[in-house]
């Protein structure tokens, strides 16, 4: 399909401004000059070029079909494609709906028999034909020379080290044609994606050795083992991956649905993927253009010219030992407005040497302080050397990660072109990335930002999205230094718990339901400390337990019907001794049954919740979040893949407000945090190894304290079980 040498055109058409005529026009534009073959009954010939009727009257099986027909002939044409492999892939630009009413609804419809989208795709899958689309723009593989689209674009198309797949057609259309400083070796608009996924065609650009970047604009996870496996072979081939996703909100998911006809990914999905293989998330199309561009011309992402890996950076550009970026401004107020967007977004700016300081004193005004970020405002005598030695000193500050000149890079009318000159000597004095920070799109200057780009300098166009691209480039340097065993977590080949261990806890949830205290021998087992608990059916077992324990205890509901033991009276905490917990057991007996847990009690502390959740597309799903009274006022969490090791279980607190509380704060004493990250990561092997075999678990709350960790309570959900197991 993307190095189609034979392309049939179904649905060529002299009529002009036509989908027929544009796509006669842009296939012509290929560089790769494909054999083509115009096809429509309706005509003998389009211009000087004969039509065949069909596709069975083609003189060869071509590679490529391309689909320019109404929906109501999409059937008749992938079949027709499909027939005696009359096509070996085809597109489809059209949205394959079957009536006004789906068209209406945007899926097809929900009688019994298939719509027109299964029917399609049943068609294409039996012949081993890979389809794009329905309702795309197509592909165009720059590096290879062809255009198999039907919408125009410029004569010559942007070439570079990007490799883009997007489910939107209108973002196909306006990365390419952004004039900004990337270019592409492949970019598919793969719309719905009746047949092949995303992850396909994000395979095939990793093939192609002038890819450096992936950019994945996606609403949907068709093939989530697919998608997994290409992000693993991008993070161990140092390729940076962005994405932009959709659907991370209810609202925003019903959307996708009715637009695609597809079950869109949670924002907790996108987050576990992004967390377990290095992808940079982008918030909008503004901060993904912006980090493209960074990544294109900087040595981190590509090299100015030269595309490279991130770990060659260790030794010509970013390396582990910085520590921030520096920036430099004109303008006092612009100065700390950026400091401040910087530290909402995460972006630290590097501490700087003795000698950078005094590097600096020494060019600057009376009455400006060396520091980082930097404010130079003079007369604006020797403003170009000025710039060019504060830049420099600051980029030769062996705890600068990067340096950008934050400035507005307006016309200037008097022909000052100081700003951009300073740039350009300081940039090709340093294998640091240097760029220029600029804070309003709409004023910048065309020219001025076309001759830095073309020597190898970004222009991020606003201060929040150019920011975000930085800390995503520091954020790629990180990981090309991070440890081996880091870049396992999460990752379907990583290794989880002992087979023996597993395959023992497997066959227990295979016999049926666990007691409420077998969960907290399962936890134990996988190394989560947990409370003694002891189950009772009568008073006196519950004595027992209570006295084989030890006072104070707890006592609850032991029925597994009841998830939430407190919501029906089901829990008393803090008895301390017989004559109170005989009293206990009689009343939750009569009012909820005989099944009790005696529970050891625990001292009070701060609270986690550890959870297994289970997404459609990817599987369990560990979540970590504040527990207790933290949850109503800390409303985040953390999702990520398992299994997780030491090391990316600590990252799933890094940035959260509720690790700010265990590490102590308002004198209350720090929790045992190595504690806290080993109850993660085991949690998340025991996910690893048994998450097929539940549909939910928690851990609610897990106490922590200086002393270590303690599960207290635990929910979990068999798989095709309709009552929760709860202890």
């Amino acid at each position: 399909m993307l190095e189609a040498r034979s392309v049939a055109l179904v649905g060529a058409s002299p009529r002009l401004g036509s989908l027929g005529a544009r796509m006669i026009e842009e296939v012509a534009k290929s560089a790769s000059r494909p054999r083509t073959y115009l096809v429509n009954p309706r005509y003998a010939s389009v211009g000087e070029v004969g039509c065949f009727p069909s596709l069975a009257e083609l003189p060869e099986t071509v590679d490529l079909a391309l689909l320019a027909v109404p929906d109501s002939a999409l059937e008749e044409q992938v079949r027709a494609a499909a027939a005696g492999g009359a096509a070996r892939s085809a597109v489809i630009f059209g949205s394959a709906v079957d009536s006004a009413v789906d068209r209406a609804v945007g899926v097809d419809d929900a009688r019994s028999e298939p719509g027109l989208r299964e029917r399609i795709a049943g068609v294409a899958r039996e012949a081993g034909m890979p389809l794009c689309g329905a309702g795309c723009m197509g592909f165009v593989n720059v590096a290879r020379g062809l255009r198999a689209i039907g919408y125009t674009e410029q004569d010559t198309l942007p070439a570079g080290p990007v490799a883009l797949v997007t489910h939107s057609g209108s973002v196909f259309s306006a990365l390419l044609r952004t004039r900004r400083a990337f270019g592409f070796t492949v970019a598919v608009s793969s719309g719905q994606e009746l047949v092949t996924p995303a992850a396909s065609y994000a395979r095939y650009a990793l093939t192609l050795p002038e890819t450096k970047v992936l950019a994945l604009i996606l609403e949907a996870i068709r093939d989530a083992a697919a998608l997994r496996a290409v992000l693993a072979d991008a993070a161990c081939r140092d390729i940076p991956v962005l994405l932009l996703a959709a659907g991370t909100s209810v609202a925003s998911r019903s959307l996708v649905a009715a637009h695609s006809g597809a079950l869109a990914a949670g924002d907790g999905a996108w987050q576990a993927l992004a967390s377990a293989y290095g992808v940079h998330r982008v918030g909008d199309l503004a901060e993904l253009a912006d980090t493209l561009e960074l990544f294109c011309l900087t040595r981190a992402g590509a090299g100015r010219g030269h595309p490279t890996s991130a770990r060659e950076t260790g030794a010509r550009g970013l390396s582990a030992g910085g520590r921030g970026i520096a920036t430099v401004h004109d303008s006092g107020f612009e100065r700390a407005h950026v400091a401040d967007v910087a530290a909402e977004v995460g972006v630290p700016f590097a501490p700087l040497t003795e000698e950078t300081m005094r590097r600096l004193t020494a060019v600057l005004d009376p009455g400006l302080e060396p520091g980082n970020p930097l404010d130079v405002w003079s007369t604006g005598r020797h403003s170009e050397e000025l710039f060019t030695e504060t830049l420099s000193a600051l980029a030769d500050d062996p705890g600068v990660d990067a340096v950008a000149l934050a400035v507005d890079l307006v016309p200037e009318y008097d022909g000052d072109d100081s700003y951009r000159d300073a740039v350009l000597t300081a940039a090709a004095k340093t294998a640091k990335p240097v760029a220029v920070l600029a804070s309003i799109p709409a004023a910048i200057d065309a020219a001025a930002a076309s001759r830095l780009r073309a020597a190898g300098v970004p222009v991020l166009e606003s201060t929040r999205t150019g920011l975000l691209a930085l800390r995503h480039l520091l954020a790629h340097a990180r990981l090309a230094h991070a440890p081996a065993d880091t870049l396992l977590a999460g990752r379907a080949d990583a290794p989880a718990g002992p087979a023996p261990r597993r395959d023992r806890w497997v066959a227990r949830l295979e016999a049926g339901p666990l007691g409420g205290a077998d969960l907290f021998d399962l936890l134990r087992d996988y190394g989560i400390p947990a409370v003694a608990v002891r189950s009772a059916v009568t008073r006196d077992e519950a004595l027992a337990a209570a006295d084989a324990i030890g006072y104070p205890v707890a006592l609850k509901t032991g029925r597994p019907d009841i998830a939430h033991k407190s919501d029906v009276g089901g829990v008393r905490l803090g008895i301390a001794g017989p004559g109170a917990l005989a009293a206990a057991y009689d009343d939750l007996s009569v009012r909820l049954g005989p099944e009790m847990l005696v529970c050891a009690m625990a001292r009070p502390s701060q609270e986690l919740i550890l959870g297994m959740a289970r997404d459609p597309a990817l599987g369990p799903l560990i979540v970590v979040g504040a527990g207790g009274i933290l949850t109503e006022h800390l409303a985040e969490r953390s999702v990520a893949l398992p299994p997780l090791t030491h090391e990316s279980a600590s990252a799933l607190l890094d940035g959260q407000r509720f690790a700010k509380i265990l590490a102590g704060v308002r004198g209350q004493p720090p929790c045992d945090i190595d504690a806290v990250i080993s109850a993660i990561a085991a949690f998340s092997v025991l996910v690893a190894d048994l998450g097929e075999h539940l549909d939910g678990f928690d851990i609610n709350p897990l106490i922590c304290s200086p002393s270590g960790v303690l599960a207290v309570d635990a929910l979990a959900a068999p798989a095709a079980a309709s009552r929760p197991l709860l202890a």
